[in-house]
């Protein structure tokens, strides 16, 4: 399933395509004659009486249809939900892949103090010249 739209989700379908991976798309009301939505195998439409941005938000009913469809893995795309550590958790919760980080790489690079502290832990455990104390 790619829970994106337009140009990139147009590319995943090709490359689900040419390697034989059946495509799932979502869309909004707004997107029902956009292209991208007939290039998958299957489309359906998600977040009806709602925005476009609130319809490709609607983490619990895009994780619903993954399920009832028998979707194994999501693809997010760009924006909306690709950096959504919240969807990434759902997702692994419901048994179904996240093309993406884990929800807590997400989590830990939220924010500058926990990047440093991530970067500098690889650093060291990388590298002989680092101090013994600061390796696990």
């Amino acid at each position: 399933m790619v829970a994106n739209r337009g140009e990139i989700a147009i590319r995943v379908f090709r490359a689900c395509r040419e390697l034989g991976i059946r495509s799932v798309a979502i869309y909004s009301e707004e997107d029902k004659n956009s292209l991208f939505r007939t290039l998958a195998d299957e489309s359906y439409q998600i977040g009806k009486g709602k925005s476009p941005v609130d319809a490709y938000l609607s983490i619990g009913e895009i994780i619903e249809l993954a399920k009832a469809k028998a979707v194994d893995a999501i693809h997010p795309g760009y924006g909306f939900l690709s950096e959504n550590a919240e969807f990434a958790k759902q997702c692994e919760e419901a048994g179904i892949a996240f093309i993406g980080p884990t929800h807590e790489m997400m989590n830990a690079l939220g924010d500058k103090n926990s990047v440093q502290n991530c970067s500098h832990q690889c650093w060291c455990a990388n590298h002989s010249r680092c101090r013994k104390s600061c390796r696990k």
